[in-house]
């Protein structure tokens, strides 16, 4: 069983990863810095171009609901950790009519001090008439939220959600990054599953592990159950369990992406200008570790809204 402390851990591992190769040029994101001082720890690039892939790929994917409902929609980040995406959407105009995150409170509470303390982070969630409302785990304002719940706890979930004003009958988006993977299959089947048969149109995102029955899997494995950390890798096996289990809690239609082939669609300007920052030592390396990742995303799409029109093609 993984500790909560084990688990909260990646999400300081993650934002060390993004911060590191922010400051290398990757991508650009100038509040990335203000969650996560600047590290000692070097990463190798094969790691930086894995992390860009995860970003730019789900920038990708919300971006396109985003447009594909003129802004009339939630976004509902699982396990939201450090992320800065709220920010960043906001200074390109992609703002949502609410944008929430979930979180361990240790996580929450960590991340609202942060926010309470830079005027940067706090003045792109304010308006004229709008007053943030803080709580040592949580944090409401027009269209920005952070909450405190436990996933495993659904009323506890819905309740959070019903604070922050959710309206489930608007389009929603739903993102896990490497969240549901630290959760047991009974637990995540009873997430999806709520998911599925309380938003009309909905759209899930899920990033995590994938073909992990091989040895490179195993290795991590490894490497994170020495970390207090297991992985619960029933539907990892390959992209076809990751379909299937959304496919089984109710979703109308689901996909599935090896990060490797994320990458070779996004824009190529872009992917041969970071591929030129660092040395590549063993580009084979970089394929390996790609193809244990995925994107894997499904929707329900009753007011048939074209939710299927959302992809990386």
């Amino acid at each position: 069983m993984s500790t909560e402390e084990g688990v909260r851990a990646t999400n300081d591992d993650a934002s060390q990863c993004k911060r590191f190769a922010v400051d290398r040029g990757y991508w650009v994101d100038p509040y990335i810095s203000m969650f996560t001082p600047k590290g000692k720890q070097t990463h190798a690039p094969e790691i930086s171009i894995g992390y860009f892939a995860r970003v730019k790929g789900l920038r990708l994917l919300l971006e396109k609901f985003i447009a594909l409902t003129g802004g009339k929609c939630q976004i509902v980040s699982l396990g939201a950790g450090f992320d800065s995406l709220y920010w960043n959407l906001k200074d390109s105009d992609l703002v949502p009519a609410s944008y929430i995150e979930v979180d361990f409170s240790a996580v929450t509470s960590k991340k609202i001090h942060y926010i309470r303390r830079s005027p940067a982070l706090l003045q792109k969630i304010t308006s004229d008439d709008d007053d943030i409302k803080f709580s040592s785990t949580d944090l409401h304002s027009k269209d920005y939220h952070i909450v405190s719940a436990n996933l495993k706890n659904l009323s506890e979930l819905d309740k959070k959600l019903h604070e922050c004003e959710l309206d489930k009958n608007l389009p929603t988006a739903f993102v896990a990054e490497c969240v549901l993977v630290y959760i047991d299959k009974t637990n995540t089947d009873s997430l999806l599953k709520w998911i599925a048969e309380t938003f009309n149109t909905v759209l899930f995102i899920n990033y995590e592990q994938v073909n992990m029955n091989d040895k490179f899997g195993e290795i991590m494995m490894d490497n994170l159950r020495s970390r207090d950390c297991m992985l619960h890798i029933e539907y990892c096996a390959n992209l076809e369990t990751q379909i299937k289990r959304c496919l089984d809690q109710g979703f109308d239609s689901a996909d599935a992406m090896e990060m490797r082939h994320v990458l070779s669609s996004l824009p190529q300007a872009d992917v041969q200008r970071i591929e030129r920052l660092e040395f590549l030592d063993e580009r084979e390396l970089l394929d390996q570790l790609m193809s244990h990742y995925c994107y894997c995303w499904a929707y329900k799409d009753k007011d048939k809204i074209g939710l299927e029109d959302i992809n990386f093609s």
